[in-house]
């Protein structure tokens, strides 16, 4: 850990972009320990301050959890990209039943999956449901929750 030291107000805001780009940052506190391990000093209504300034927004990891990103950066993300890398990373499985797909994931993934899916507004989804590890699609048919879970398969295997 630095010795802290004060740094002036471009300084520190460039270090807290810094910071938030590379770190899972998810609460006020967390970025003021962040900085105090940078060696900067800086009180809480600073870093409010400091992140209505820059822009900063709360948004969520794949994981769900809560992160400050820069604003073009969470906006960035295309939800097909991000349903896309959800699924390859933490998918097992997408099988229909009846007019339901049950998707099959690594624990505790269940719920950014299925964030990820109603973010798409996708034509064949009329809902989701998240437990740990099986998220349940609910789709208007058999017949599209076949195809539904046919793309959900492809974009999981690769």
């Amino acid at each position: 850990m630095q010795r802290p030291r004060e740094l002036d107000k471009t300084a520190r805001q460039k270090l807290i972009a810094s910071v938030v780009a590379r770190k899972r940052i998810g609460t006020q506190h967390d970025l003021l320990e962040a900085l105090a391990r940078a060696g900067c000093l800086v009180t809480q209504a600073t870093v409010s301050r400091d992140i209505r300034e820059l822009g900063l927004e709360k948004t969520h990891d794949v994981l769900g959890r809560p992160r400050y990103a820069a604003a073009q950066e969470s906006r960035r993300g295309e939800p097909r990209d991000a349903l896309a890398g959800v699924l390859a990373q933490f998918g097992r499985s997408a099988s229909a039943a009846q007019n339901i797909v049950v998707v099959q994931s690594e624990l505790g993934s269940a719920p950014a999956i299925a964030r990820a899916l109603d973010r798409l507004d996708h034509p064949r989804i009329v809902g989701t449901i998240a437990g740990d590890d099986t998220c349940l699609v609910i789709a208007r048919d058999a017949r599209e929750a076949a195809a539904l879970a046919e793309e959900l398969a492809d974009t999981i295997g690769g």
